[in-house]
Formats: C-alpha cells, sequence, structure tokens
C-alpha cells in the first residue's frame, strides 16, 4: 500500500516526509543482472544507516519479468552490468519509462550507477554500429566507442556536499550532450572526451559511472542520499562510520597526491 508523502523543494532536491510510519521501502532492480561490481553493497550501505537511526527498511529484489509500482518505493537503485546484460534489461524497463519519468519529475530519490543510466538516454550505439533506442528520459546520446575498457581513479566535486567523491570508473562508452550533469572531474573520467563533467542528475535522480561502490567509499554521499531520503526534519546519526570515513580519508589524499605528482 502507498502512504502518503508531502514533499518540499530545498534547492534542486526534494525532500520527503513519509507520513505516519517510521519504515521505509528500497527497490532493488535487476539486482541479477546488473551488478558487476557488489552493487548490492549501496543498498545495504544504505539500509544499514537507516537500520542504525531506528528506521525499518524492506529491500525488494525484483528483475527482469517481475513487476513493480515504482511510486510504492522511497528509494530506486540499479546497477552497472555487462554491455549485453544493459541491452536485456534495457527493453524490460520499458515497461517502467512512463512511471520512472513520472517519478524523477516528483523528485523520487533513484541512483544508477554504472552502465544503469545510459539506458535512460536517447540511444545508445553499440562498437558494431548497432544502435538501441533509450528510454528517451534525457537527451543525452551514449555510444560505445572501444572494445576494451576505459579505466580510471577519480576525484569529483558535487554541490550537494563540500566532501569530494572517489571511487573507480570503468566503462567503454561515452556520453554527449549532457545538460545536468551531476559532478565535476577534478582527476579522473569526464561523460566523453575532454569533457570536465560526469553523470547525469535531475532533482532527486543521480546516475554516475563511478563505482567503488560509491555509498561505501563515501560516507558523506552516502549520508547526503540518506537524508534526501528519509527528509531534512530527520536528523541522522553516522558516527558509526567511522572506519568508512578514515578510508575515505586515506583514499583522497592518496589521489591527492598521485594528482598532484601527474601535474
Amino acid at each position: 500500500m502507498s502512504l502518503p508523502v508531502s514533499l518540499t523543494r530545498v534547492n534542486s532536491f526534494h525532500y520527503y516526509k513519509p507520513e505516519g510510519r517510521n519504515s521505509m521501502k528500497i527497490l532493488h532492480l535487476y539486482h541479477d543482472l546488473m551488478n558487476l561490481y557488489g552493487d548490492y553493497a549501496n543498498v545495504l550501505a544504505l539500509q544499514r544507516l537507516l537500520n542504525n537511526n531506528g528506521i525499518e527498511t524492506v529491500i525488494d529484489k525484483l528483475s527482469v519479468s517481475d513487476s513493480a509500482k515504482l511510486s510504492d518505493y522511497d528509494f530506486i537503485y540499479i546497477g552497472s552490468g555487462t554491455e549485453r546484460n544493459q541491452k536485456l534489461v534495457l527493453e524490460d524497463l520499458r515497461k517502467y519509462k512512463d512511471e520512472l519519468k513520472k517519478c524523477i519529475d516528483n523528485g523520487k530519490v533513484i541512483l544508477m550507477t554504472g552502465n544503469s543510466f545510459e539506458m535512460l538516454g536517447k540511444s545508445i550505439t553499440d562498437c558494431s554500429e548497432n544502435k538501441y533506442d533509450g528510454l528517451g528520459i534525457f537527451v543525452f546520446e551514449t555510444s560505445e566507442q572501444n572494445k576494451t575498457r576505459i579505466t580510471a581513479d577519480a576525484i569529483l566535486k558535487t554541490d550537494m556536499s563540500d566532501k569530494k567523491l572517489v571511487g573507480f570508473i570503468n566503462k567503454c562508452s561515452s556520453i554527449t550532450k549532457v545538460d545536468t550533469p551531476l559532478f565535476a572531474v577534478k582527476m579522473g573520467i569526464g561523460n566523453s572526451d575532454n569533457d570536465k563533467s560526469e553523470g547525469v542528475r535531475k532533482n532527486n535522480f543521480f546516475g554516475t559511472h563511478l563505482t567503488g561502490p560509491i555509498l561505501i567509499k563515501n560516507p558523506y554521499f552516502l549520508e547526503c542520499i540518506a537524508s534526501l531520503v528519509v527528509g531534512k526534519d530527520k536528523k541522522l546519526n553516522t558516527d558509526y562510520l567511522t572506519y568508512e570515513k578514515a578510508g575515505y580519508e586515506v583514499t583522497l589524499s592518496e589521489l591527492k597526491k598521485r594528482m598532484e605528482n601527474e601535474n
């Protein structure tokens, strides 16, 4: 049963304030096919944070041939997959096109990592010049230009927090015509060659190639996502993230040193 939700717009984000309950529903969509880099850990990290703050969390793991009512969920996640699995999932994801667009427009908190967010663009062209229509929710276009992977460690900046993000980018695609990027690239790879922006963002939708998994390696970004899910009136305690925050600081420091040496 879907419970009423009120929205308050803050900057470019919508804060959800669930009414009459202290529980959350998470949808991990295509958990079996889009889990190339241990992406399930992103969902578990969010669940742990919410549980440690007294918020009961239910995770539904659904895949191809399953059916979900997206509006029933407080947080939706899709991870990364092989190029073959991406095309398989793309065909199934079409059934959610209208509802997914509505969720994004209404401020549903959605995170898509790796090549999953590419499916929401206008098209995907593979390295054999086969063109697949995307969902068309965004205007960007994706070209799989390389049979070999493009990899790089990354430092990215976002206006969501004064803390930069760290992680690893591993892809074979180039994305053009992104009019609302998620991150500014300080070190690493952007959406396309010579592009200093990465990912795509609209309201509370976040798409990025940054892996790690992203919410494990970036506890402060995890806190930002969780705050959007629970609402600005709920103060979250993240003191237990001691080791995660220490690991983040070490990674950021080492990457900064490497960036300085390269310059």
